[in-house]
């Protein structure tokens, strides 16, 4: 059945879009790369600053803090986005995402060796097709990564904050089979959805699965974790062949 099987794109159902990070996409930033997955596109860049938030200077918190932003750009859908700044408030998706980011990054960072600093990695979507949680988590180790070699190489930190690395991909159950790494179309119509993000030494980070108008077996979802798997393997492949160059 699966080599009858097609997807929208003409993938396999366990197959991963076509994926990249590609340096210096924001050369002012201390780290930057343009992460694509398949047609979605996300900049990713990151910045340290010789500060951390009030609240660890309050409470005394030593080492540093690692935190992100996400924002969907106007254009990056087919119908105007508008500036939620315009707005006056963040929609409870974007809170949502930039809080997921900032989670998966920190899983992997020994805020210790960041003394009195703020890493941030801002993931900006210049185009949506499906997965810009994903790809923005994705690249944003990479853009950290950067950024943190950057300071290493001119003495501005003493230690690589790093202990591994991290990835994510989008997994579903779409036509009533498995499938790894949903673009829109899947994602809209699918049965179940879910984003995994895992260390590239296969420790989960999160996992977050939800049936649309639909429940799941825990067959699927053993299912969807191995794809997953799969996916984040290959992921973490392209970061580090980005990182060598």
């Amino acid at each position: 059945m699966s080599n009858e099987f097609s997807r929208p794109d003409g993938r396999t159902p366990g197959q991963m879009r076509p994926i990249s990070f590609t340096p210096g996409i924001a050369p002012h930033a201390h780290g930057s790369v343009l992460a694509r997955f398949g047609n979605t596109a996300v900049i990713c860049a990151a910045m340290i600053e010789d500060k951390v938030p009030d609240w660890m200077m309050r409470q005394k918190v030593p080492g540093g803090w690692l935190s992100a932003e996400y924002s969907l750009l106007p254009y990056s859908t087919l119908d105007r986005k508008a500036r939620e700044v315009n707005r006056g408030k963040q929609e409870g998706r974007t809170v949502e995402i930039q809080r997921l980011i900032g989670r998966a990054l920190r899983a992997v960072v020994d805020l210790q060796k960041l003394p009195g600093k703020t890493l941030w990695v801002d993931c900006d979507v210049l185009q949506a097709d499906g997965g810009t949680r994903t790809a923005a988590i994705s690249g944003a180790y990479v853009a950290a990564q950067i950024a943190v070699k950057n300071f290493l190489s001119v003495g501005k930190l003493k230690a690589d904050i790093f202990t591994d690395s991290v990835a994510a991909v989008s997994v579903g159950v779409w036509e009533g089979l498995t499938v790894l790494d949903l673009n829109y179309h899947e994602d809209k119509d699918a049965a179940v959805d879910a984003n995994i993000v895992l260390t590239g030494n296969g420790r989960f980070v999160e996992v977050q699965s939800a049936g649309e108008e639909s429940t799941f077996t825990g067959e699927e979802l053993a299912a969807m974790i191995d794809l997953a798997k799969k996916g984040v393997t290959e992921i973490t492949t392209e970061q580090r062949k980005a990182l060598a160059n």
